[in-house]
């Protein structure tokens, strides 16, 4: 298939990108390089630097290319800064999705597979979460996420677009050539590992008073390459028809789990500073991964949390600048 990745400079996009192309499909990158790193681009993918909001760029992307399939990886991540500056998400995240299936109208791509969020549940009711959970986001982060996956329907209602939605948890780990490095960061376990390389003084724990066995946020934490798998899998499944997927591990650590964990794989203690929640913190997500399992025939391969900080420890420790150029 010839793929377009949007956002498939970042994170778990630029897995998603070596995986599709290790499969044999043709894939180009449309990313605007905001978050997003020119050197976590296979070589082997064309690269377009642009905003998914250009709908005159996208456009361009669009008519020079025999499109088969999307897959979506765009939008600002972070949660409590979407609390503070909700426009910015509503405009990005919302809007740029809003361009990008215009464009695969009018250019008459039917395949679309949306990198969601756990978000969209917000406080859950009860874990492990299944997919006929409440939609409820408990921040702005989660409400774009869950506009798109209600917006999504009727496009396939109208012009036959058929999405799976995937409702990840936590993303960790690294694959030998991809990890992760966001600026600034805000996940757990990078942060972590800046600390055992000196790169910060201490670890800030935002929150020890959840309603969880130790009072700190328990997360589903799902290694990059099992999530990059399942989007390859939800590509065959449009081939069908769509739908939604939670992806997870299906147990949950806590903050202070995660970093006993990182202890033990980097050999020292991470010293922590305890501070108040960050608002729009949920206390726990863990997904239930039975509906992935029976329909898109997808399993985690790493579940350990060790396993998964220590695959990522290796990359931090061969990329000690990331993507930057030594």
């Amino acid at each position: 298939m010839r793929v377009l990745v949007v956002g498939g400079a970042g994170y778990i996009g630029s897995v998603t990108v070596d995986q599709l192309i290790v499969e044999g499909h043709s894939v180009t990158v449309l990313d605007s390089l905001i978050s997003g790193h020119t050197r976590a681009v296979n070589s082997d993918a064309e690269l377009v630097e642009a905003e998914v909001r250009d709908e005159a760029a996208v456009g361009r992307v669009f008519a020079n290319n025999d499109f088969d399939a999307v897959i979506n990886y765009s939008g600002y991540i972070l949660a409590g800064e979407s609390v503070q500056q909700p426009g910015r998400y509503f405009a990005n995240n919302v809007g740029g999705c809003i361009a990008l299936l215009n464009a695969m109208v009018t250019y008459g791509v039917t395949r679309f597979v949306f990198s969601s969020s756990a978000a969209v549940y917000g406080e859950p009711e009860g874990v492990p979460i299944s997919e006929d959970a409440p939609i409820r986001p408990v921040n702005p982060y989660g409400e774009t996420k869950a506009i798109v996956e209600r917006m999504l329907p009727w496009y396939e209602r109208q012009f036959d677009l058929r999405h799976v939605s995937l409702r990840y948890f936590n993303a960790a780990g690294a694959t030998e050539e991809r990890g992760e490095n966001h600026m600034p960061e805000s996940h757990l376990i990078p942060n972590v590992l800046q600390v055992a390389q000196g790169e910060r003084e201490v670890l800030t724990l935002f929150g020890t008073d959840y309603p969880t066995p130790d009072g700190t946020c328990v997360r589903d934490y799902i290694h990059v390459s099992d999530l990059a798998d399942a989007h390859l899998r939800a590509l065959k499944r449009t081939e069908d028809g769509s739908g939604a997927y939670n992806l997870g591990n299906g147990h949950g650590f806590s903050n202070r789990e995660v970093i006993d964990a990182a202890s033990r794989v980097v050999g020292e203690q991470i010293p922590v500073e305890e501070r108040e929640r960050r608002p729009g913190d949920p206390a726990s997500l863990v997904a239930s991964n039975a509906l992935a399992a029976a329909e898109l025939g997808w399993h985690p391969e790493v579940t350990d949390i060790e396993e998964i900080i220590a695959s990522a420890w290796r990359w931090h420790s061969a990329h000690p600048k990331g993507y930057s150029p030594p």
